[in-house]
């Protein structure tokens, strides 16, 4: 076995890498960035080398500066990760000419498979079902065009070289296919050093499935069930589950054996992913191949107990496999939550910062890498598992640099409906402060009619959430839940101020029984009668509901319990009351006395300031052009300028018409959020 490891990438796969490497005893080797500098993968490995600059092109993806580093640490293999140069067969090359391992596919593999172009033509030949495209090389915008209309709007501009939703964009006419050719070149250049594009047709109601294969030099190779990451957004998957709920055992075999088929056709080792659209009779058709690890293999590794990263490395050893397909059980039901650093109440756009608080929620029977026997509990009576794959720490930087997602949450239960309760419960108790993110999203798919029934496609989140994501508006019944909660905690902060030191002779100040909670629109009053196990909370209608739990003022989780029911909440102070976050909404929560209730009835509603004639920065990120100037009259839709931020480029466009009356900015500035980049008549 491989004495040293250099681990070619950064964040939570670095990790990742890192602890299934110490489990097996072997040492480590880091890489980083200036601005990864102290970054936890870091932290985590036995040694680290530095390789250039912030940008990955001058760093990660810089195949003479990782050689350097492997040569200068003595590494015997490289993980790649996922994303830089993991699909990348000069990188597999030279590792190959240093006489280096590579735990992951040979080189012609990577060639036929990795290039989407490539695979696609391969598995046309191999007579694989595949989507309608062009298979060639793509010139000019123009050319795009061309194509796009020969193929049929909508098309999807996808990187030969990509992944990850990076270089992808969808036209549904010829100004988004010319607008996106060169977005799509720019950011493939970017995040993969090669800027070639391709089209085909973007079929509108698909399921996105992919079948996990294994396989080893030996000509052996499995298929490990498959994971439903239908649930995407802007081409970049955000939930993913295994098993898929829309499968039945038969359309499972048969995907996973064709999966096999093609991985060994092209002498594929290592773990790898062949990715398939489905439709709603079950048809399915090749979409790619990943030949390199998944961004969601922990959801396959907790249905089927095997660790992926220690089968690639042992693989990558020599080794034979020593799982057969018929080793392969399937058991409970896991689901993937991708935390990104990007404000949903921003259109999703990027946030970077500082994380002033971060505070997973504890991993639990999560199996190996947290040092257990097993990968979950038992699966008729065995308690959820939670695990947390993450490549940052409560103080660090989110860099505008890199990939926006910070942490990979699971979950693990017998069956899907308790896996997706155990997720509500962690999204609830995930604390994260000082930037945007987008656990208020998650936890409002977790709890939608869609999602919950299993019947979603890729356009689930086009479709449920056209207009973006405004929070959630909670039923009346889980209001009155937080109501009450709300009111036996404000009780115990009443208490606490009451019993301050330092009062003036009778003076003493008395915390009454009745208030009024308003929340969300609505106004309920209540007494509360509290003894030493919590508090009995009356309601005017006669309800009545118990509320315990361990909640001090100023923690800012609270784990309560009530009406027999837990309840998780996030919670913040505002003048009068709290701020409350749990199940995706965002309230503002004020428990009064009744006469404080009643004067502030009469209060008028302060407006927000009315910024309706500006274009206001929605995310940190650097100007790349700017597409108007002062004078010019912009119509609806029409693009303002393009802002560059997490390998992304996003077009800002005019909401309504009007006519440029002032510009703040121009290419090359840096913005912060709400700087105002320009202002109109």
């Amino acid at each position: 076995m491989f004495n040293k490891i250099l681990i070619a990438n950064r964040g939570e796969i670095a990790g990742r890498v890192i602890k299934s490497a110490r489990k097996m005893g072997i040492k480590t080797i880091a890489i980083y960035s200036d601005a990864d500098k102290q970054a936890l993968h870091v932290q985590m490995a036995d040694e680290a080398v530095h390789i250039g600059p912030p940008p990955a092109n001058q760093s990660y993806i810089v195949i003479d500066k990782v050689m350097e580093a492997i040569k200068s640490s003595g590494a015997e293999a490289v993980h790649p990760g996922y994303g830089f140069l993991s699909e990348n067969a000069k990188f597999a090359e030279a590792l190959a000419e240093a006489g280096v391992a590579f735990v992951g596919p040979p080189k012609g593999a990577i060639e036929k498979m990795g290039d989407k172009i490539t695979s696609k033509k391969i598995a046309q030949e191999a007579g694989v079902s595949t989507v309608p495209g062009y298979m060639g090389l793509i010139e000019d915008a123009e050319e795009a065009v061309k194509i796009s209309n020969e193929i049929g709007y909508p098309v999807m501009l996808k990187a030969s070289a990509g992944g990850g939703g990076k270089g992808m964009r969808i036209a549904w006419n010829d100004e988004e296919a010319r607008e996106g050719f060169q977005s799509s070149k720019n950011e493939a250049a970017n995040s993969f050093g090669d800027d070639r594009i391709f089209i085909e047709k973007f079929v509108t109601q698909p399921r996105h499935i992919e079948i996990q294969v294994l396989c080893d030099a030996h000509g052996n190779g499995i298929y490990l069930g498959e994971r439903e990451c239908s649930i995407q957004r802007r081409n970049q998957k955000v939930v993913e589950e295994a098993p898929s709920p829309f499968l039945d055992e038969a359309t499972r075999k048969a995907m996973g054996e064709q999966a096999v088929a093609l991985a060994q056709a092209v002498g594929y080792t290592s773990a790898g992913t062949v990715e398939f659209i489905v439709d709603g009779d079950k048809n399915f058709y090749f979409l790619e191949m990943n030949t390199r690890l998944q961004v969601e293999h922990p959801v396959t590794e907790l249905i089927t107990g095997v660790d992926l990263v220690e089968q690639m490395i042992r693989v990558a050893n020599g080794e034979k496999l020593t799982i057969s397909q018929s080793d392969v059980t399937l058991t409970g039901w896991a689901i993937e939550n991708r935390l990104y650093a990007e404000d949903p109440y921003r259109g999703f756009l990027p946030s970077i910062g500082r994380l002033t608080r971060y505070r997973p929620p504890a991993e639990v029977a999560a199996g190996p890498l947290l040092d257990n026997d097993k990968w979950h509990g038992d699966a008729e009576s065995g308690p959820a598992a939670v695990r947390n794959d993450t490549g940052v720490y409560e103080g660090g930087e989110i860099s505008m640099y890199y990939d926006p997602m910070i942490a990979k949450l699971c979950t693990w239960a017998p069956t899907r409906a308790e896996a997706i309760e155990a997720m509500r419960v962690a999204l609830d108790s995930f604390e994260v402060e000082g930037i945007g993110h987008n656990l208020p999203f998650l936890s409002a798919v977790m709890d939608h009619p869609k999602f919950i029934s299993g019947d979603m496609t890729t356009a689930f989140i086009a479709e449920e959430y056209p207009d973006g994501f405004d929070g959630v508006e909670l039923p009346e019944a889980e209001l009155i839940r937080i109501a009450a909660a709300c009111a036996a905690m404000h009780r115990v902060a009443e208490i606490r101020r009451a019993r301050v030191s330092g009062r003036m002779d009778n003076h003493e100040r008395k915390v009454g029984s009745d208030w009024n909670v308003r929340l969300q629109g609505h106004s309920y009053d209540v007494t509360i009668a509290a003894d030493q196990d919590g508090s009995t909370v009356t309601f005017e209608d006669g309800a009545e509901l118990r509320v315990s739990g361990a909640w001090t003022p100023g923690d800012q989780l609270a784990e309560m319990t009530v009406a027999d029911a837990p309840l998780v909440l996030k919670v913040g102070k505002v003048s009068g009351g709290f701020r409350i976050r749990t199940r995706g909404a965002d309230l503002k929560v004020h428990v009064r006395t009744p006469r404080q209730a009643e004067l502030a009835r009469k209060m008028p509603e302060k407006l927000p300031p009315d910024t309706s004639k500006m274009l206001l920065c929605p995310m940190p990120g650097l100007v790349v052009k700017m597409d108007v100037a002062v004078g010019d009259e912009v119509q609806d839709g029409q693009a303002l300028c393009t802002i560059e931020a997490m390998k992304m480029e996003n077009i800002l466009r005019a909401e309504r018409r009007g006519v440029v009356s002032k510009i703040n900015a121009a290419a090359g500035d840096s913005l912060a959020v709400d700087d105002v980049i320009m202002e109109f008549e």
